[in-house]
């Protein structure tokens, strides 16, 4: 069992790991509302444990109204997570999350079924969730995976993939070893559209050239 005072102490080094913004201990204690929403997981899950379950909830909707994060109380974090900038974050009852994560802004764990059991997903350890993803139903994010911004996730993911789009594709697969160094350079994935729209440019082109120098490109195809 981790004490509170070793997962606080985590909880401060991940911030000055992974936002070069953070000044100081004590602008990161009162400004960093990713940060508060954790706290008060912490507090709501251990009464949502306890069977306090009216109590839970309350905590959990007061940390919703002053972090703009909402948790369900249910929910299962592991250590070292960060949330970054936190608005608009929604992570429901049965999502679990695993160390060393990343959320940014606009995330969405949720469930897209009515049933009491396990309906939201599981996010393994070392994984980034890029603004705005949304990533829906009992589904598995493997170790080490990158989900781009505003995509939508109704799949698995494996270890090490890099998934964009609506719905996600996969268009990465990065060694285990690389996968679990969490960088922040969202640029450099690859938008999948845009690598069909080149093939596709790059097949005219072809045909344009073939057709200038007189030849009938479904002679040479057949």
């Amino acid at each position: 069992m981790v004490s509170w005072w070793r997962r606080l102490r985590e909880d401060f080094a991940v911030v000055f790991e992974r936002d070069p913004a953070a000044k100081s201990r004590l602008e990161v204690f009162f400004c960093y509302p990713g940060l508060h929403a954790l706290w008060g997981h912490r507090l709501a899950h251990g009464l949502w444990r306890r069977g306090l379950r009216f109590v839970a909830r309350l905590v959990s909707h007061t940390m919703r109204f002053l972090s703009g994060v909402e948790i369900h109380p249910g929910a299962r974090i592991g250590r070292r997570v960060f949330i970054d900038h936190g608005a608009g974050v929604v992570i429901g009852e049965t999502a679990e999350i695993g160390d060393d994560c990343v959320l940014y802004q606009g995330v969405t764990l949720g469930g897209v079924s009515l049933e009491k059991g396990k309906r939201h997903p599981t996010i393994e350890d070392h994984v980034v969730l890029g603004a705005g993803a949304k990533v829906l139903g009992p589904i598995t994010i493997r170790h080490g995976a990158r989900v781009g911004a505003n995509s939508v996730v109704i799949a698995d993911v494996p270890a090490g993939a890099t998934v964009v789009g609506i719905p996600a594709r996969e268009v990465r697969r990065r060694d285990p070893a690389e996968a679990e160094r969490i960088t922040l350079h969202h640029e450099r994935i690859s938008d999948p559209v845009a690598m069909a729209l080149g093939d596709i440019v790059a097949r005219l082109e072809a045909l344009e050239r073939e057709r200038r120098s007189g030849a009938d490109p479904r002679e040479e195809s057949t």
